[in-house]
C-alpha cells in the first residue's frame, strides 16, 4: 500500500452549528455541506468533518479528544493576534515544534468543545 496524504479528519462536537460558527469566525474556514446535510470545514485541499457524539457508531469518538495541526502562511505572532482579537485563549505558543516536513512554529488553543487546535507555520 502506498499512502499519498490525508484527505480528512473528523472532530466530535456537541453542537455542529456552534462549531461551524466558531471555525468560520476564528479561522475563516469555508464550510461545506455534504452527504445528508453533514458539515465539513475546508482547510486547503483537506477538510475536517464534524460529527456529534453517537453519530458514527464505527469509532470510539469522544467530545473534545481531537488534536489537529493546521498550517498557515501567517507568522505565529499574527496567529496570536488573531486569536486574541477573537477572544480565544492561547494555551501554548508560539513554540518551536517539528512538523511532517521539518521545524515549525506553533500556537495552540482549544475549540469550544475542548479539541486541541495547533496552528503552525514552517520557517
Amino acid at each position: 500500500m502506498q499512502l499519498t496524504g490525508i484527505d480528512h479528519v473528523v472532530l466530535t462536537v456537541r453542537d455542529i452549528e456552534a462549531a461551524v460558527a466558531f471555525y468560520e469566525r476564528v479561522l475563516g474556514a469555508e464550510v461545506e455541506t455534504f452527504g445528508g446535510g453533514r458539515k465539513a470545514l475546508k482547510i486547503g485541499s483537506q477538510k475536517i468533518n464534524l460529527q456529534t457524539l453517537g453519530q458514527e457508531t464505527r469509532n470510539h469518538a469522544a467530545i473534545g479528544c481531537g488534536d489537529v495541526c493546521l498550517l498557515t502562511s501567517l507568522s505565529s505572532d499574527a496567529v496570536v493576534s488573531r486569536l486574541h482579537r477573537e477572544s480565544v485563549e492561547v494555551v501554548e505558543g508560539p513554540v518551536a515544534k517539528t512538523g511532517a516536513r521539518g521545524p515549525i512554529s506553533s500556537v495552540y488553543f482549544n475549540d469550544p468543545d475542548g479539541n486541541l487546535i495547533e496552528i503552525a507555520s514552517y520557517d
